[in-house]
């Protein structure tokens, strides 16, 4: 079947920044589907004669199911700008495929952002907050990068100027355009210490120069951040061990982890913060850690980190399939490998990290079964001994790895 519905980047300009045989689309659809702003643009008299309308507020879900119903009409989707760019054009095409969908783009926030900073957009680290938590600014901060942000609405600028300031970055420059490429459209400056605009107009799009001050902190992306990257009660799998974890767990975009009696986060957290595309589940029984957990994820930048309150085998039972498995906490319980293994994809990959061992011996058995590969991982770290320094060593740890054969 050719292409069937239609997706339309739209300006803040409306329909006036609009092609005639773009616009002819909008006059010959069926149905026009979009937000409530978009759908005000296009007056029933730019319709023909009984087409119907649809906005987002049924939920997306339910506004994918009534387009299905209209397959082989004419449907038009109005969206902002570039609409595979954080826009419904994703959303559709991951539902109905990229057959049945055309896309006609305009130039979006992050283009009219950009041209007006005269910043190449390829050096520019684009996000959202539209619909998302504020503290996902937290993953990309580092001296001298330049973040472009769609906001959520006027008083997103504020919040990540506050952001930045308590990350020790309050330097910053801050440049928020709304209303872009209308009559309207209005130029704020600051800086995130000394940010005085409490509120701008809803439509903007936040530009940060990220400048750190004396007492800035940031981490990088690669695995194996310091213990005191996050907070813990000491249940946390060292940086070595994590690096060496993240490393067979080979995280891939689009793929689910779950991080199995999860302690405070560490590894599902730098899953996350690895690889974009990523998605993690945390499973975790102790109500002090969920607390962890949760902070874990905000302060470093992963808020979209799904948290799970109970306790393995039985809190597995409805969750989505992963891709890959780590099992931190209750090793030494045969019943949680033999769930996890059960409920893993095919081609995925489980990791198991013992120290007791009781759980040594339980990965031993369970790996004899499997094919499964075994590291022993014995770290050392420096310390004081007077005046002089040693090394002291850690407990050893024993780490197993098996991959799920695809039948």
């Amino acid at each position: 079947m050719s292409s069937w519905i239609t997706v339309i980047g739209v300006g803040a300009d409306g329909l006036d920044g609009l092609t005639s045989s773009t616009r002819d689309h909008v006059a010959c659809a069926d149905l026009l589907v979009g937000g409530e702003r978009h759908q005000a643009m296009v007056p029933d008299s730019d319709l023909k004669a009984g087409a119907e309308r649809l906005t987002w507020s049924c939920g997306i879900a339910s506004a994918m199911d009534e387009i299905a119903n209209w397959r082989g009409k004419s449907v038009v989707v109005l969206a902002s700008g570039d609409p595979l760019y954080f826009g419904a054009g994703s959303t559709l095409a991951r539902h109905f495929g990229a057959a049945e969908i055309n896309v006609i783009p305009y130039p979006g926030a992050f283009s009219l952002a950009c041209a007006r900073m005269v910043w190449p957009i390829p050096d520019a680290t684009t996000m959202t907050v539209h619909g998302r938590a504020h503290a996902g600014l937290n993953l990309h901060i580092r001296p001298g990068a330049r973040i472009v942000a769609l906001s959520w609405n006027g008083e997103s600028p504020a919040k990540l100027a506050n952001i930045l300031r308590d990350r020790g970055f309050g330097p910053s420059t801050i440049v928020v355009f709304s209303d872009m490429g209308t009559v309207e459209e209005q130029r704020f400056d600051g800086t995130a210490e000394n940010w005085p605009h409490a509120t701008v107009p809803d439509l903007n799009t936040v530009c940060i120069d990220c400048t750190p001050g004396p007492d800035a902190n940031w981490w990088p992306r690669t695995p194996g951040l310091p213990e005191e990257a996050f907070e813990h009660d000491s249940q946390i799998t060292k940086r070595e061990v994590r690096a060496a974890t993240l490393a067979a767990l080979a995280p891939q975009p689009g793929e689910l982890l779950w991080d199995v009696g999860a302690g405070c986060g560490s590894v599902s957290v730098e899953w996350l913060r690895s690889t974009d595309g990523t998605r993690a589940i945390a499973i975790e029984r102790h109500e002090d850690r969920l607390k962890y957990i949760e902070t874990n994820a905000s302060t470093l930048g992963v808020p979209r980190l799904e948290i799970v309150a109970g306790e393995a085998p039985s809190a597995l039972s409805d969750l989505a399939t992963p891709d890959a498995i780590f099992i931190g906490g209750g090793v030494s319980n045969a019943d949680i490998l033999k769930a996890c293994w059960e409920r893993l994809a095919g081609g995925g990959r489980m990791v198991a990290n013992a120290v007791t061992l009781e759980a040594q011996q339980q990965l031993m058995n369970f790996g004899a079964s499997h094919d499964a590969t075994f590291t022993r991982m014995s770290v050392a770290r420096s310390g004081a001994v007077g005046e002089l320094t040693t090394l002291r060593p850690m407990m050893d740890v024993l780490q197993l790895y098996v991959r799920k054969n695809d039948t």
